[in-house]
C-alpha cells in the first residue's frame, strides 16, 4: 500500500526559527523538509512510528573475544571422516 503524502503550508515562521531550522539542515547535511518532518514527529511523540528497521545496528561493536566460544567453533569446523562414508 502506498504511503499517502501530505503537505502543509506554514506561514508566519519567525526569522530566528527559520535560521535555526536551516542551520540544522546544513549542519546535518539533510533537507529543510527532513528537518521539519523530524521536528514535527518529535513534537507529536511519533518519532520513528511506522519505521521497521531490519538491520543489526543494535549489536554492532558488542563482540567480546571468548576463548571457550572460539574453541567450540574450531571443533565444529573439524570434518570427521566417518561423516562422509
Amino acid at each position: 500500500m502506498a504511503r499517502m503524502q501530505i503537505q502543509y503550508t506554514v506561514r508566519s515562521v519567525p526569522e530566528a526559527v527559520d535560521r535555526a531550522l536551516r542551520a540544522r539542515a546544513r549542519s546535518e547535511g539533510i533537507s529543510l523538509n527532513q528537518v521539519l518532518v523530524h521536528a514535527l514527529e518529535v513534537a507529536c511523540g511519533t518519532e520513528g512510528a511506522g519505521l521497521q528497521k531490519q538491520d543489526l545496528d543494535w549489536i554492532a561493536g558488542t563482540w567480546v573475544e571468548d576463548e571457550e566460544f572460539n574453541q567450540a567453533q574450531r571443533e565444529q569446523r573439524r570434518v570427521h571422516p566417518d561423516d562422509w562414508r
